[in-house]
């Protein structure tokens, strides 16, 4: 098969010929038919994950159909059209027993524990428990842009953040991850302020629903702005970027019992902000992270979307080859580009 690889952190991927997979007794082999280019790519790339064994081929954000099966696999079959959340559970660990495989004791994720899906072909582990089934309607590139992003915002704001209608919801970031929380906000009745220094990305927000925008770039104090927008804070607000910045604007322009969800990964620099615990306390604010979506929960979400109240093919951006893939991976500290990118053809 032909795949992305790299040999060395932060050294420039390869498009090289490796042999095809072979599932394991538990597992499937996917035939990737599109895969998103993530920043969570990018961490794991310039190595940022502990996980990573080298070499490696990156990607987990896809889409495609079963090629084989292994022997214990009883709920698909060769043909079905699936994808997978960018966290699979083991099954056997008290998490997995709970329902919460997102945070699994011994979790599988393809693009970091195992080989990723900038391939033809992926090896996909516990098929039974994480992939999940893909309605006809649903298009591959559509259905890949919701691997890590999409999902990881709708977790962050429906069960993590409990937004309900009404409410104000600030979105720090506005990248696949923070564009995505905007438009699932907005879904479920709220008000949503968009933050970002691009205005290509604060325009697309706006199109999508935010009821107001503040251009990071041009305002001193973007806590302060977001409260006067909101008349006292928001009631829930998400760093969708993973960043000291974000983090700290995000909670101190919450409103007092407000909820701060980190979405975006804090890694490097950026991996010990020092959040004003002070606020926090005097607030009553509640700081929850978020970390993907269960494969059981893709329904709900899958719901919304057959039902037109949610259009994630309003945020794929470019579609590109794998070859380019390389290029748009390692270039991705640059934020160049609005919405999500991904590859289409292999």
């Amino acid at each position: 098969m032909k795949a992305v690889l790299y040999e060395a952190f932060s050294a420039p991927p390869k498009l090289v010929t490796l042999p095809d997979p072979s599932p394991e007794a538990h597992g499937v082999v996917v035939k990737v038919e599109a895969t998103g280019v993530c920043r969570s790519d990018w961490h794991g790339w310039v190595g940022h994950d502990p996980d990573i064994e080298l070499p490696h081929v990156p990607g987990h954000e896809l889409a495609g159909t079963v090629a084989s099966v292994g022997r214990e696999v009883t709920r698909f079959k060769v043909g079905d059209r699936v994808t997978v959340p960018f966290v699979g559970g083991c099954g056997h660990c008290p998490e997995c027993h709970a329902g919460h495989q997102q945070v699994c004791d011994h979790q599988f994720q393809p693009g970091f524990t195992h080989w990723g899906s900038f391939a033809e072909f992926v090896s996909i582990h516990r098929a039974d428990l994480n992939l999940v089934a893909l309605p006809d309607s649903l298009d591959f590139t559509t259905a890949a842009s919701l691997g890590c992003r999409f999902v990881t915002s709708f977790r962050a704001v429906v069960d993590q953040g409990r937004v309900s209608g009404g409410e104000w919801v600030a979105v720090h970031g506005c990248g696949g991850v923070g564009l995505s929380a905007v438009m699932i906000a907005v879904a479920s009745g709220a008000q949503v302020v968009a933050v970002d220094i691009s205005a290509a990305a604060l325009k697309l927000a706006r199109d999508l629903g935010a009821v107001a925008t503040v251009n990071a770039r041009e305002v001193d104090d973007v806590a302060g702005a977001v409260r006067e927008i909101t008349q006292g804070g928001a009631h829930v607000s998400l760093d969708a970027l993973g960043a000291v910045s974000t983090c700290v604007n995000s909670i101190n322009g919450l409103r007092k019992r407000g909820r701060h969800v980190q979405v975006g990964l804090m890694a490097g620099e950026h991996a010990a902000p020092p959040v004003p615990m002070g606020r926090v306390i005097s607030h009553e604010l509640e700081i929850l992270g978020s970390h993907g979506m269960q494969a059981h929960r893709y329904g709900a979400m899958l719901q919304m979307i057959e039902a037109g109240r949610l259009k994630p093919e309003q945020l794929v951006g470019r579609r590109i080859s794998l070859e380019q893939s390389i290029e748009a991976l390692t270039g991705m500290d640059r934020f160049e580009g609005v919405g999500v990118t991904v590859v289409t053809e292999f």
